[in-house]
């Protein structure tokens, strides 16, 4: 009997503008272009919502009316909440409508979408307080399972959630750590004694997010009533089939013209179908089913490319060089305590920033070309450090 656990990462970045060294020292704001231009991010916002945010939350609203067995569970970057309430609030109200059924559950991550477990331990969870309150202030609830950026996890993520008084964290089920075993358990992160892994699923979660409208997938046309096959195959060899995706895929990376919407308004009932199938949410997932042993994942993992690592973050020497320059200035910015330094350096932490200045390609360059403003690596490189340079002289200034 599997349980169908469905979780949506809904994040966007403030991106840096176009942002040249002859601004540097007279342009304290790096994200507020207000030309229409790919890099104003109230235009982005706002497309976004509307061809996806919200025509997604109300056809998951309709779902939760219609299947009282339906539940599903968000992670929300403090980020886009913060965008969301400027520039598109009534995507936050049904967000809203969406929790107070009860039977939608949200994440706990960091608040700027960061790096920083890796980078400034003390900096992640101030981040992670901040993202605390923010979701306790709009959704009226504290997070009982963390999903740290990008689903990125070691083994000390785990320990360090357990140690805060998180039951479960969310991350990749890679075939390289996990072996012979299965994705559709719940394993025990390595150091830990009772906090719960929850693994992606990431075949099944792949062919909705990034294989539904590929004509040329020997599956093509994927359908509710063919998912759900594949759902119930796992029938006796699993506990839970966790689908992880970004939110976007419902309209943006899917097109609606694709049917995605379509597929969605059938896939609770199709699933629903078979006696033995249902839906829980991440804080059910890890209250409900037991752990099936201990995960050992000493290197960094993540949901991202073919390596499922940091590399695309961290792969070349401009995004090396641009995180060690934004972190290197924790130590001023912390102890000025202006405002306003420490909400520009925050927003500069946000992992996308380094995302794209990946020069990856091949066969993940589709993927980083999402919501990828800039012409090239490097122009997002420049425009990030010339921010850098200007947010140094601003508190040495101060």
């Amino acid at each position: 009997m599997p349980s169908v656990c469905l979780y949506f990462q809904v994040h966007q970045p403030l991106r840096v503008k176009k942002y040249r060294v002859f601004d540097v020292g007279r342009d304290a704001d790096y994200f507020n272009d207000n030309s229409e231009t790919n890099l104003n991010n109230a235009r982005i916002l706002r497309k976004v919502a509307e061809k996806s945010y919200l025509p997604a939350s109300l056809t998951f609203l309709e779902l939760l009316k219609k299947h009282p067995e339906f539940k599903i569970s968000f992670s929300f970057s403090g980020v886009l909440l913060e965008q969301l309430e400027q520039y598109a609030p009534e995507v936050i109200e049904v967000f809203k409508k969406l929790v107070a059924t009860g039977r939608v559950s949200v994440l706990g991550e960091t608040y700027y979408h960061s790096l920083a477990f890796f980078y400034s331990p003390q900096e992640f969870e101030r981040q992670v307080k901040l993202h605390e309150a923010k979701i306790k202030k709009l959704f009226g609830l504290k997070p009982k399972v963390f999903r740290n950026t990008e689903l990125s996890y070691r083994n000390d993520v785990g320990v360090w959630a357990e140690k805060m008084g998180y039951r479960g964290v969310v991350t990749e089920g890679w075939d390289h750590y996990l072996g012979w075993r299965s994705p559709n358990f719940l394993y025990r992160p390595k150091g830990a004694k009772k906090i719960k892994l929850l693994l992606k699923n990431y075949r099944l979660s792949d062919d909705m997010a990034f294989r539904f409208g590929e004509k040329s997938w020997k599956e093509y046309p994927l359908n509710a009533p063919k998912f759900a096959q594949w759902v119930n195959a796992i029938n006796g060899n699993g506990h839970l089939v966790n689908l992880f995706m970004d939110y976007e895929t419902f309209g943006e990376h899917q097109w609606a013209d694709t049917g995605i919407f379509e597929f969605l308004r059938h896939l609770p009932g199709e699933i629903l179908k078979h006696p033995n199938n249902n839906f829980v949410t991440v804080d059910e997932a890890v209250k409900k089913f037991p752990v099936s042993g201990d995960l050992d994942v000493p290197h960094i993992l993540t949901w991202a490319d073919t390596e499922r690592d940091l590399s695309a973050w961290t792969g070349n020497e401009m995004q090396r060089s641009a995180l060690e320059r934004i972190y290197a200035l924790e130590p001023k910015i912390t102890k000025i305590k202006k405002k306003n330094l420490t909400e520009s350096w925050r927003r500069l932490q946000t992992s996308d920033h380094f995302y794209y200045m990946c020069t990856k390609w091949f066969a993940d360059g589709d993927v980083h070309a999402y919501f990828n403003p800039y012409a090239s690596p490097y122009d997002a490189y420049i425009a990030y450090m010339n921010a850098c340079h200007d947010l140094e002289l601003r508190a040495t200034m101060v």
